[in-house]
């Protein structure tokens, strides 16, 4: 390899839709990049859309992985899971020492840690990193989450850097931190957005079932709501999609559309880790589970065969109840940013990820999917207090909760009556709710735990735990019952039983 003349600083593993525009990009700033893929038609398309820009793809691995100048930089764009591992296994054995290696898919971020951990005891360079953007982010500017091998990073900087999204001259990308932080920050991303979306499609079964409107309206409504505090990618693609026509048809495409969500996992990995890290992450629960609802449509058919058609918002005031619902969109979609940080922030200090909270919000703000004007203030609030324990302790975040937070309990109130299913709406305002109580009701769920289990239980003002013998009618029960301070009850001293 090392007697073939170098060419290309940069190398494209996977020419779908990401790793073709992404490369384009790339192309577009005057990087000399080299694609490989196993599929002919896509190297026949890269090369028909890269016509007279320094790009060259391959259907030959070795012969790729020669033209590359050395050391060599390669990324895959490849679906997550056991692909990656075998495209790993396939391209190793013709590197050198010392070449690194970017995974640009949304790779569980466990999976990072292992192969992070492999390919350093091997010599290589290595780091995953976290693309959002979609097909037009990945050709015109994605927001980029690098995380991993620090080296490795400040050697690819100068391209992530011209090829991200920019925000006030700024790039859409920063090294995020060692290990997997990259890929663990863009499961994290994705679960605000199942959120959102879970948030936005209940907005359009409000709008459409509760108040009866027509599409040309509900269009006007998230045009005008772009326009304002609102404003974001999601509700943008949301205003043309309620334009868009079907081919040869008088009709929006999306009434022909099936309702069944689906998913790729990750919004799914962003919930079970949550719950791992012991971190509420209640509005994104309710969209992975409302995703999975979908799916039962046969069931959802035959039940409201059965229960009837879901009667409707009636005789509220229409103008009311829009500008509640402005309200508690506006309110939810903040929450379910506050989860997603809120647990970033645990995460940093679980897996000692270093995590810089303003940084992240920073590059959100351009080229990805959750990019919103809110952005703006989470940025501001991290960076003014990057200790920040939770965004909304933040006092412009307050001053905006304490706003919206009358009309979303309003909007719920007349949506549960009328029997419309708003769950990632309710769901946000009981986190609101649960968070923002001082003593929550969790002291009758230790007593029960202790009860049935002999769980276990603290006490206010006393150091230790204490278990009680519920039960005065057991046998023996005076006996098996010692008494502490004459109180009734019995500082443990036996190893505590693990959580049930």
């Amino acid at each position: 390899m090392s007697e073939t003349p170098t060419k290309y600083a940069f190398g494209m593993i996977g020419l779908g839709t990401m790793g073709r525009n992404l490369l384009l990009n790339m192309a577009d700033h005057n990087f000399a990049v080299a694609g490989y893929d196993k599929d002919a038609s896509k190297i026949d398309l890269l090369g028909k859309e890269g016509q007279g820009k320094p790009v060259e793809g391959f259907t030959n691995l070795s012969d790729f992985i020669a033209s590359l100048e050395t050391p060599r930089a390669i990324m895959m764009l490849v679906p997550a899971g056991k692909i990656v591992d075998s495209v790993i296994d396939e391209l190793t054995p013709l590197l050198d020492k010392g070449d690194m290696i970017i995974d640009g898919g949304n790779s569980y971020f466990l999976d990072t840690t292992r192969r992070d951990a492999e390919l350093e005891a091997k010599g290589f360079h290595f780091f995953g990193m976290g693309i959002s953007g979609g097909e037009e982010g990945a050709r015109f500017g994605p927001s980029m989450m690098p995380g991993g091998d620090k080296e490795a990073y400040q050697k690819m900087k100068p391209v992530l850097e011209a090829v991200a999204a920019k925000v006030d001259g700024e790039p859409c990308v920063t090294y995020i931190g060692p290990g997997a932080s990259g890929h663990f920050v863009k499961m994290v991303h994705n679960g605000i957005e199942y959120g959102i979306m879970q948030l936005l499609a209940e907005t359009y079964d409000i709008l459409k079932n509760g108040l009866g409107m027509d599409n040309q309206a509900i269009q006007q409504l998230f045009t005008k709501w772009n326009e304002g505090r609102l404003q974001s990618f999601l509700v943008d693609i949301t205003k043309d999609i309620f334009a868009f026509i079907a081919p040869n048809t008088d009709h929006l495409l999306l009434d022909d559309i099936k309702d069944e969500a689906r998913a790729k996992g990750t919004g799914k990995w962003t919930s079970q880790v949550a719950m791992d890290l012991q971190t509420p992450l209640g509005t994104v629960d309710t969209a992975v589970s409302m995703r999975d609802m979908s799916k039962y449509k046969a069931l959802r058919v035959q039940m409201e065969g059965l229960y009837g058609p879901r009667p409707n918002l009636g005789s509220a005031n229409k103008e009311q109840v829009l500008e509640q619902l402005e309200q508690a969109f506006y309110f939810s979609m903040i929450i379910s940013y506050a989860q997603g940080m809120h647990m970033l922030a645990n995460a940093s200090v679980e897996y000692k990820y270093e995590l810089n909270l303003a940084e992240i919000a920073k590059i959100w703000r351009g080229g990805c999917i959750i990019r919103s004007k809110f952005l703006n203030d989470i940025y501001n609030a991290f960076k003014h207090q990057p200790d920040l324990a939770h965004l909304l302790l933040d006092a412009e975040v307050q001053k905006q909760i304490q706003e919206s937070v009358v009309g979303t309990r309003a909007l719920l109130a007349q949506t549960v009556a009328a029997g419309l299913a708003t769950p990632a709406y309710a769901a946000s305002l009981s986190y609101f709710e649960a968070l923002r109580t001082g003593r929550m009701p969790s002291n009758l769920i230790q007593a029960q735990r202790d009860y049935f289990g002999a769980h276990t239980y603290e006490l206010i003002g006393h150091e230790g735990v204490f278990h009680t013998q519920w039960a005065p009618d057991h046998e023996d029960a005076a006996n098996k019952q010692d008494t502490h301070e004459g109180e009734g009850y019995v500082k443990h001293e036996e190893p505590v039983i693990p959580n049930k």
